[in-house]
């Protein structure tokens, strides 16, 4: 696939998903208040032929096939109206539009995996046609069947005889060749420029015509072929897609309308003074006498072409992940180049570096100002993901006869690009344990206990300085401890007496491996692959998981994730010759203490009381065999770090300073070792060229106390 396909591709996938997406939000709302309104039903109707006349453009005939179908079943209610449907007939037209979506959605994943798309989609489409029928039937004032009349509205234009001459239109110096239909004799025309690279300008005019028809102009359109021939992008990229219009009113509405459509880049109406109209006569604007190219001066002759640029709200362009990954890579080269440079011996040895001093203050500024830049492109709200866990619960509603409501907070918190696309599978499998484990069975069982009928999940997003915090909470029954036990006791995870065990830790269970409170195997749990999967995965991108519940009253559960992990600010320590980083976020205090500042428990470890709260002392030096000649607590510094459920102390030797760091992998050989078990994280490269290693707060507790 050269090039030119490639962004083709890229662009349907792109818009294809876009409107899907739409629909589904669309379908669930319209479920919630139960039933469609006359606003719904064009907005489908127009989902549906863009999809329809995309898939078949790019050939995805299955797609098509789908779309085409369903454009007919809502032409049909449009035409006769939302009253036409029967209360048992919107409940089956719900369930078919979900499955519709799910057959749109499935053949789109299978082109994004370069799979072949289903060869027959033919039980959907008869059950489509099927449905039509019957209320096609039960409507007595309906035609038996929805068929699309002719829509005198929009004139394509027929194509010449063979016999007819190829003759080009002189529109007052501006010269178009209109070979397909040399007799239109429009007193105006409408050139239209597509944005440079936009790709599809065909569809894309198919598109235009589309919505202008919806709303009853009557013109003619060049190339005529743009719904069927991909060729005529090539005619539109170079001469411009034109609509032929029959007075200037109908063109000032043409005009309001393109105006507040997306990848315009121009447009320009062209007055053809030849032209000689019966309706042009009859306007204001031309009552006193015709137009007469030869014989009225170019001063009194209205303009004959007028070129508009598109306002800058149309300036959005899509840019592939990959690039803004390789402009954070090379932002993050920068980063460590500047401060190679300021940190050079070599310059800290000279006096007088006023003006220099000045000069690298101000770079780094700029490059702070790049990063923040950069940072913000990718940079994408959680909506989308959000969006998603209304179908969940609208279909484990359907499956498991459970009233309940999913309550969305805080929908438009932004982060970043590749840790939104990492959190939806974590956030749906939280969802689905709400439904099925958390919420009541039935509605009595919760009226019996004093509650609201209607069970409810609420899904919600917030920032903190540096991460976002997400929690998932439902008002079910919350969890057992004496039950969590029981189960952690026969499948061997536990560790210590059951009587040691406190609230959080036995929550802490859940996240166990293999651990499921359900003890039969349903479609979505009790198959051994529990919250353990999600805590997995979220720790995966830098994040925390933890759970809260109180018995009988519901269960919380927050993941708290960080807003990016290409870039962040860490505080440079060392330990003998080492140098480590400790993310900024993770530090809540450093201070110095004296020996009998510090106690020990029963085992021996050190401990320290910080705001009446006692803490454990880790010393890295120990932890990871470093010589140090600092090895008495009065001499170093303690470092107090939190993350997630662990809150701890760590002995250092000193504190070098806070620097903005990037983050870079280990390489993938020492995978073999679990390095990441041993509470690192990564590396960066120090300004001197020398490299630190990033310490990873939380798995470092764990790796201590192993």
């Amino acid at each position: 696939m050269d090039n030119g396909m490639d962004n083709m591709l890229d662009m349907y996938l792109f818009e294809t998903n876009s409107l899907l997406e739409q629909l589904d939000e669309l379908l669930i709302e319209a479920e919630k208040a139960g039933d469609f309104t006359v606003d719904d039903v064009n907005e489908i109707f127009r989902i549906m032929h863009t999809v329809k006349g995309s898939s078949a453009m790019m050939e995805f005939n299955s797609l098509m096939q789908i779309a085409h179908h369903i454009e007919d079943l809502f032409f049909f209610i449009r035409e006769n109206g939302l009253d036409s449907l029967e209360s048992s007939h919107k409940s089956t037209l719900f369930d078919l539009m979900f499955r519709s979506t799910d057959l749109l959605r499935a053949e789109v994943s299978k082109i994004q995996n370069n799979e072949p798309l289903s060869d027959n989609v033919d039980n959907l489409t008869e059950e489509i046609n099927s449905f039509l029928k019957k209320i096609s039937k039960d409507n007595k004032d309906a035609p038996a069947e929805a068929k699309k009349p002719e829509k005198p509205a929009v004139k394509e234009c027929a194509k010449p005889a063979a016999s007819s001459p190829v003759t080009a239109v002189d529109l007052d110096e501006v010269r178009m060749d209109l070979a397909e239909c040399p007799d239109d004799n429009s007193p105006y025309f409408l050139r239209i420029f597509f944005d440079e690279g936009c790709g599809m300008e065909n569809l894309r005019a198919f598109m235009l015509i589309s919505s202008l028809k919806e709303s009853g102009l009557e013109f003619n359109f060049y190339p005529s072929d743009v719904e069927t021939n991909s060729q005529s992008s090539s005619f539109i990229i170079e001469k411009g897609f034109f609509l032929a219009l029959d007075s200037r009113e109908t063109a000032d509405t043409a005009i309001s309308q393109i105006n507040n459509m997306n990848n315009l880049r121009s447009y320009e109406l062209i007055q053809n003074v030849r032209a000689k109209s019966a309706v042009e006569e009859k306007t204001a604007e031309t009552a006193a006498a015709p137009v007469n190219r030869e014989n009225t001066a170019p001063a009194s002759t209205p303009a004959a072409s007028t070129s508009h640029q598109m306002p800058s709200k149309q300036n959005l362009i899509s840019v592939n992940l990959a690039k803004l990954d390789n402009l954070v890579a090379i932002v993050g080269e920068i980063v460590i180049t500047e401060s190679m440079v300021t940190s050079s011996p070599e310059i800290q040895n000279l006096k007088n570096l006023d003006s220099f001093l000045k000069a690298t203050r101000q770079l780094r500024k700029l490059t702070d100002d790049l990063q923040d830049i950069v940072m913000s492109l990718r940079m994408v709200p959680v909506s989308g993901v959000f969006q998603k866990m209304n179908r969940i619960v609208r279909d484990m509603k359907q499956k498991l006869k459970k009233d309940v409501r999913l309550t969305i907070v805080g929908e438009n918190t932004e982060v970043d690009k590749s840790i939104v696309d990492s959190i939806g599978d974590p956030i749906m499998h939280i969802v689905r344990n709400s439904m099925d484990h958390g919420i009541e069975e039935t509605a009595e069982e919760r009226i019996r206990v004093g509650k609201n009928p209607q069970g409810e999940i609420i899904l919600s997003a917030s920032h903190t300085t540096n991460e976002v915090i997400i929690s998932i909470r439902d008002d079910g029954r919350g969890v057992n401890p004496a039950g969590v036990l029981a189960k952690a006791k026969r499948n061997g995870i536990l560790t210590k007496p059951e009587s040691e065990y406190t609230q959080k830790e036995i929550l802490a269970l859940l996240l166990a491996p293999g651990f499921s409170t359900n003890e039969t195997v349903t479609e979505f749990s009790g198959r051994g692959v529990g919250m353990d999967v999600v805590k997995k995965n979220v720790e995966a991108i830098g994040g925390t998981v933890t759970i809260t519940s109180e018995l009988g009253k519901g269960m919380c559960t927050t993941l708290k994730i960080p807003l990016t992990m290409a870039i962040v600010d860490g505080m440079e320590i060392s330990v003998g010759k080492s140098v480590f980083t400790i993310p900024i976020a993770n530090i809540r205090q450093s201070f110095k203490v004296k020996n009998e500042e510090v106690i020990y428990d029963t085992e021996g470890n050190e401990i320290i009381r910080c705001m009446n709260q006692f803490y454990p002392i880790i010393r890295i030096h120990r932890l990871y065999n470093i010589e140090t000649e600092v090895t008495n607590i009065e001499d170093g510094i303690l470092v107090w770090v939190e993350s997630g459920d662990k809150s701890y102390c760590l002995f250092v030797d000193d504190l070098l300073g806070e620097q903005q760091v990037v983050v870079k992998p280990l390489p993938v050989y020492l995978n073999s070792f679990n390095i990441k078990d041993s509470g690192i994280s990564g590396c960066t490269i120090l300004g001197d060229g020398n490299i630190s290693i990033i310490l990873d707060v939380l798995n470092l507790y764990a790796a201590a106390h192993n």
